[in-house]
């Protein structure tokens, strides 16, 4: 039996302004819900909280793992970082920060110069992220501080495939943080399950993600495409 796995933001939904203001495009909850119950596993693995990603797509049968699949044990450490990050941040016009539990997000995409800012926010982020146990993972014009040493979008991947026992498995998805999941995709294959590695291709996907894929499709739309012919 196989699964289908997604990333969301850039992948089911466009990348824009703030996280807010995210929502599947059309047709991406019909081709979901036209797989559940064809597939053994349909699931979404976002770095968003897994309640609300679950009231955005709001389809039965799929299942959600948010904030990278980790769990909320990383949480003190976020909240014990908040102050001094918030306190960086600041330093920067138009970065701002999301704390999503056990997770810090700071965005820069509302940055007058993004490429400046970025560069700005990881060197000063980067030691506070060590002081408190956290590491940085970057991602499309965000500074993420999540737990450190814990697995994420790979090893959530990773651990799905093995308790649902699954023979073959896809996963799409447009950031550089989905370069773990085709890597959990790649050491599958070599066990012998059959794999499809998509690259939602943007203004902004990774030529890495783009040179590590399978498949390239274009944009959410180009990704709702595949997913019916899959049902």
């Amino acid at each position: 039996m196989g699964g289908v796995l997604l990333d969301f933001d850039g992948s089911l939904s466009q990348i824009v302004a703030r996280p807010e203001l995210a929502r599947p495009v059309a047709g991406a909850r019909e081709a979901l819900a036209a797989l559940v119950g064809r597939f053994r596993l349909v699931g979404i693995v976002s770095g968003r909280r897994t309640e609300e990603v679950s009231n955005l797509v709001g389809v039965p049968g799929v299942e959600v793992h948010g904030l990278y699949g980790l769990d909320e044990r990383g949480e003190q450490r976020a909240a014990a970082a908040l102050e001094e990050v918030e306190s960086l941040v600041s330093a920067v016009p138009g970065a701002w920060v999301e704390h999503k539990g056990s997770t810090l997000a700071v965005h820069y995409r509302q940055a007058a110069e993004p490429a400046a800012a970025r560069s700005a926010l990881v060197s000063a982020l980067r030691p506070a992220a060590a002081g408190a146990g956290l590491e940085i993972v970057e991602g499309k014009m965000v500074v993420e501080l999540v737990p450190a040493g814990r697995p994420r979008k790979g090893g959530t991947v990773e651990r799905l495939l093995a308790e649902r026992d699954l023979s073959a498995a896809m996963f799409a998805g447009d950031d550089v943080a989905d370069l773990e999941a085709f890597e959990a995709l790649d050491r599958a294959a070599r066990r012998g399950v059959v794999t499809l590695k998509v690259a939602v291709r943007g203004a902004e996907t990774p030529e890495a993600l783009l040179g590590a894929a399978d498949v390239t499709v274009d944009g959410p739309p180009g990704l709702v495409e595949l997913l019916r012919t899959l049902a």
